[in-house]
């Protein structure tokens, strides 16, 4: 921001709030799943390619997450979680991010369209627009299903890799995402229960404050059910391995095993269980496609049935 106020001097954005803006954090988890995507396809992509398309998927999210802070700066504000962000602080205005949001989202669109193929750059855009439009200007403070309907826009970042290496879908990749997209709601629902006072500050009818933190309780568990088995279809239809199957096998176990003591939750102050099983389900998605990707490397090839590569 370029102006003074009361004689204090103006504070000079720097590389660092236009870096925060962009939410590095989210940002490495779904360049890893896109890379997953870029590994486990059939076929090869120049490294090149291969390169600038995680490139694209990288500054899409982080489009994403400036255009999300931009429009949520009113509420960002209100909550300790987000309070620090640079919009709330002062140190860049809410059209500075708009602007750098837009002009980094339009730019990896074209990058990717240009460089590497139509489908990926037109999944990139859907994205995009996606978790913008959809989530964060009309779902997030209209409904508690806010996180399982935007939750897409973060699951396809696997089906953007595909996509960059074979220029087409295929239903391999589409598990991939559905795998993604049923691990969000527990997620972020183990930290809302966690952060619910935040929210109900802001006004965000997560599903904690929508519907109270034992609905949310079952709701988490349920989905931890689901995963369970979900976690284990790529194993099941060739796309994975043994070092896979043994992977999903044990963290669905322990997914599912954190989801009951949530359900079991007695301490609603700290939430203890909820905080924990936040932590457990990053290490889950991470091994999940790690393991993917490290059958790749050291040569675990998996029987690839046909029909679904």
């Amino acid at each position: 921001m370029s102006t003074a106020v009361l004689g204090v001097p103006a504070y000079t954005a720097t590389v660092g709030d236009y870096f925060a803006l962009l939410k590095p954090r989210v940002m490495s988890l779904v360049v890893f799943t896109g890379l997953a995507g870029i590994v486990v396809a059939p076929g090869h992509a120049h490294p090149l390619v291969a390169f600038t398309a995680l490139l694209c998927i990288a500054l899409g999210a982080g489009a994403s997450g400036a255009l999300n802070m931009a429009y949520d700066s009113d509420i960002d504000g209100l909550m300790a979680r987000t309070a620090t962000r640079p919009i709330p602080l002062g140190r860049l205005s809410r059209e500075e991010a708009l602007a750098f949001g837009w002009w980094v989202g339009a730019s990896s669109v074209a990058m990717m369209g240009l460089f590497v193929n139509a489908l990926a750059a037109g999944l990139l855009a859907f994205t995009i627009l996606f978790y913008v439009g959809v989530y964060t200007l009309w779902l997030k403070r209209r409904t508690p299903q806010n996180i399982v309907i935007g939750g897409l826009a973060g699951a396809l970042p696997p089906a953007i890799g595909w996509t960059a290496v074979t220029g087409s879908l295929a239903l391999a990749p589409l598990m991939l995402v559905a795998i993604t997209f049923f691990w969000t709601p527990p997620h972020f629902w183990a930290l809302a229960l966690y952060r619910a006072d935040d929210y109900a500050r802001a006004g965000v009818p997560m599903l904690p404050v929508a519907k109270g933190k034992h609905s949310t309780r079952r709701q988490i568990l349920a989905y931890s059910l689901l995963l369970l088995p979900l976690g284990l279809a790529p194993a099941l239809i060739g796309l994975g391995g043994p070092l896979y199957a043994a992977v999903a096998l044990a963290l669905g176990i322990w997914l599912v095993a954190d989801a009951v003591a949530i359900w079991r939750e007695r301490d609603e102050v700290r939430e203890p269980a909820a905080r924990r099983m936040f932590g457990v389900s990053i290490i889950y998605l991470f091994a999940l496609f790690a393991a993917l990707i490290a059958e790749r490397l050291i040569g675990i090839a998996p029987l690839h049935v046909a029909g679904w590569m």
